[in-house]
């Protein structure tokens, strides 16, 4: 618990510009957006302060940093999705936040494989794809499978390196890998199937930010030996 406490402590301060901005957009955007430059802003602003964490708690070329690096070009890719789907930009947000996917893939690794893990995603994600193809037309037909796919091998290789590791960090960003694909799966039903769904860019938002906070939070531990060693005392 104190070694949690530690952690917390040391990796709170440079968390509050993510809150302030977490507030200030719960606070301000009550509605959903109709694309105003100023709503645009306040959404990406949350990403924006998840970059600057993981800068402010350590990066560089070295190779102890790659992870860091990856999961940073993911979160400039993310805030560029979410500026674009803000003006109604579908097609290219989606396409932004599917690159986004790749740097996520990229930093996770692809060693230990665990294929069951993927096969049971990759079969799912086919059901759903087959469920909703018939609802999209011109680009998204195309898009929106391929973009099925590489969050779902997102997922896949974040439950992967969780199941190997079993650290608090890697866990939880197990976890907002699971919100991302909830988060995004939230747009699918609504857009492509119609169902209405209570409170939707609540549910949305809020899931998706947990999912970024934790994909970012999992870079606590890049750097040096004596940084690495924080893996075994948050396990």
């Amino acid at each position: 618990m104190n070694d949690f406490g530690q952690f917390a402590k040391v990796q709170g301060s440079k968390l509050v510009p993510f809150l302030v901005t977490l507030v200030l957009y719960f606070s301000l955007v009550r509605k959903d957006p109709q694309g105003e430059l100023w709503t645009t802003v306040l959404k990406c602003l949350p990403i924006v302060a998840l970059m600057f964490y993981v800068v402010a708690k350590g990066i560089s070329l070295k190779k102890e940093y790659r992870r860091s690096l990856w999961i940073l070009l993911g979160l400039v890719f993310s805030s560029g999705g979410d500026a674009l789907l803000n003006i109604n930009l579908f097609p290219f947000g989606m396409i932004s936040f599917g690159v986004a996917h790749v740097f996520y893939i990229s930093a996770f690794g692809w060693k230990p494989v665990k294929w069951f893990i993927g096969i049971i995603l990759y079969i799912a994600v086919t059901l759903f794809v087959y469920f909703v193809h018939h609802n999209l037309d011109e680009i998204l037909i195309i898009g929106v499978p391929i973009y099925c796919y590489l969050i779902t091998t997102m997922l896949w290789r974040s439950l992967a390196r969780a199941v190997d590791s079993r650290t608090f960090l890697s866990i939880f960003c197990a976890i907002g890998a699971i919100l991302f694909v909830i988060s995004d799966a939230l747009i699918a039903v609504t857009m492509f199937v119609g169902v209405p769904v209570p409170f939707a860019r609540l549910q949305i938002m809020i899931t998706y930010y947990a999912a970024q906070f934790a994909i970012a939070l999992s870079t606590a531990d890049d750097g040096p030996a004596t940084q690495r060693s924080l893996r075994k005392k948050i396990k």
